[in-house]
């Protein structure tokens, strides 16, 4: 079906508007403290086979990485954003490509700190986190689990 004239801007309009929501805003909530115990599990995941199975630290930081966004879409789904109409398959694919995205965001805004701010790395990587969370969520909420 195609949009007519004006369809589009108003639809793009429509969807930042439903960001704005009371709903929406508890979403985020809920994504914040899963993100941030998620990202605690794909730590110790990665320091567990690190230190303890002898893998090395790349491939451990795959498998953590894998790890940790699984279990985001499990309490995603579950919690977060309750009552998707997106199959299990498709979504967790989506919700994959969207951890790529938001890797490659996280990695381009860290060059961009450690070059052109005096900005400690570690406080850097923390304000990254947020904008590229705010990011992978609103990718999340509109197009994987379809609940803006």
């Amino acid at each position: 079906m195609a949009l007519q004239p004006g369809q589009a801007e108003q639809a793009q309009g429509n969807l930042l508007t439903r960001f704005f929501k009371a709903r929406v805003g508890w979403m985020l909530v809920r994504n914040t403290v899963v993100s941030t115990g998620v990202f605690l599990v794909g730590l110790g995941v990665l320091w567990l086979l690190v230190e303890y199975a002898g893998v090395d630290e790349v491939p451990a930081s795959g498998i953590g990485f894998i790890t940790a966004n699984t279990l985001h879409y499990i309490l995603g789904r579950a919690w977060i954003f309750k009552g998707t109409t997106r199959s299990l398959s498709s979504g967790y694919a989506l919700f994959l490509v969207n951890g790529v995205v938001g890797l490659g965001l996280t990695m381009a805004l860290m060059a961009v700190a450690l070059e052109f701010t005096p900005i400690n790395y570690l406080v850097s990587r923390v304000l990254v986190s947020v904008i590229a969370g705010l990011v992978i969520f609103a990718l999340n909420a509109a197009l994987v689990f379809r609940r803006v």
